[in-house]
């Protein structure tokens, strides 16, 4: 459960996100890749959404983009930010979505808190929510070996994957890779590799 510590926090994480979210071009690239395969098939989601900046970005790539936090502060800021777009407060692991009926999942650095025996639960909402030809973009911290390695986020403990062991969760879901990048982390981010996974649904 994230949501009291991300409460506590909100204010504090809209600020510091609010000028540096999208100073990355490769990112740019990855959020710009999904909305093109998504594009023109249905609503997308934002899965721990935050303040909505992603969300509001997502708009403005021609989506049809709403947003979910388990954080109700999160969800205040971010409707109070975008009063056009759709934010609600729910968990990625029961989502309040109907089936097959999302063109598109984006969960930016939204299940590095989750443990990981609870994750494969995510996934299976995940592909229970996403249509047919529907995709999701996860980015997370990369694990710098073969195991999951759990460190100390300033909000609360956070956990660092392999890229193959999220791919085979997808896939045990019955998600199939598309593309994966990779990128080093910046001199303003914690000293990790930073991962993009971009997974369909047949």
């Amino acid at each position: 459960m994230t949501a009291t510590p991300y409460d506590a926090v909100a204010v504090q994480y809209a600020e510091f996100v609010g000028p540096i979210w999208d100073g990355d071009p490769l990112d740019r690239a990855a959020w710009t890749a999904f909305a093109d395969y998504a594009r023109g098939r249905g609503p997308v989601a934002d899965l721990g959404c935050g303040p909505g900046h992603l969300t509001a970005h997502l708009r403005s790539l021609g989506l049809d983009a709403s947003g979910v936090d388990l954080s109700p502060v999160m969800v205040e800021l971010a409707r109070a930010a975008h009063p056009d777009l759709r934010f609600t407060v729910g968990s990625m692991a029961a989502l309040d979505i109907a089936d097959s009926s999302l063109a598109g999942i984006l969960s930016w650095y939204s299940v590095i808190h989750t443990p990981p025996a609870e994750l494969p639960g995510y996934f299976a909402e995940f592909a229970r929510t996403l249509a047919p030809g529907g995709v999701l973009l996860l980015g997370w911290f990369e694990a710098d070996g073969d195991v999951v390695t759990t460190f100390d986020h300033k909000v609360t403990t956070a956990y660092r994957w392999p890229p193959a062991d999220l791919a085979a969760l997808g896939a045990a879901a019955g998600l199939v890779e598309v593309g994966r990048l990779r990128r080093e982390h910046t001199a303003d981010e914690r000293p990790f590799r930073q991962g993009r996974l971009l997974l369909r649904k047949p």
